[in-house]
């Protein structure tokens, strides 16, 4: 059974180390080829929309948009739903291949058989 590795971010800018980090796992991930799902929750959902991606300026980690780069070309990356509506952000407005979904779909994804999930 092949396992799928569930990251939540539940951070923004502000927490530039923990929201490094997530991204991070989720990339190291997918560059191991693991099945590979990022979720943004709270302002971490900036990261699934065009031109939005900040520079958080951390020595000795890649740069955010790179990793995020990584993700959408080998994994999966979702906006939860009730944080896109809080902050105007719809379906028209995230990048290619980011979509919007709620926790039913986390849910889902998290209590999987052989997933793991992790929480930043």
């Amino acid at each position: 059974m092949a396992r799928r590795l569930v990251v939540k971010a539940t951070c923004g800018a502000e927490a530039p180390e923990r929201l490094s980090q997530a991204v991070t796992v989720a990339a190291t991930g997918v560059a191991s080829g693991v099945e590979v799902s990022l979720w943004l929750t709270g302002d971490a959902v900036w990261l699934g929309v065009p031109g939005r991606v900040p520079d958080l300026g951390l020595e000795h980690a890649t740069p955010l948009a790179d990793l995020v780069e990584a993700v959408l070309a080998g994994g999966t990356m979702t906006v939860c739903t009730q944080c896109a509506e809080r902050r105007g952000i719809s379906r028209d407005d995230v990048a290619p291949g980011v979509r919007i979904a709620g926790a039913a779909t986390f849910l889902e994804e998290a209590l999987a058989d052989g997933a793991q999930a992790i929480v930043y």
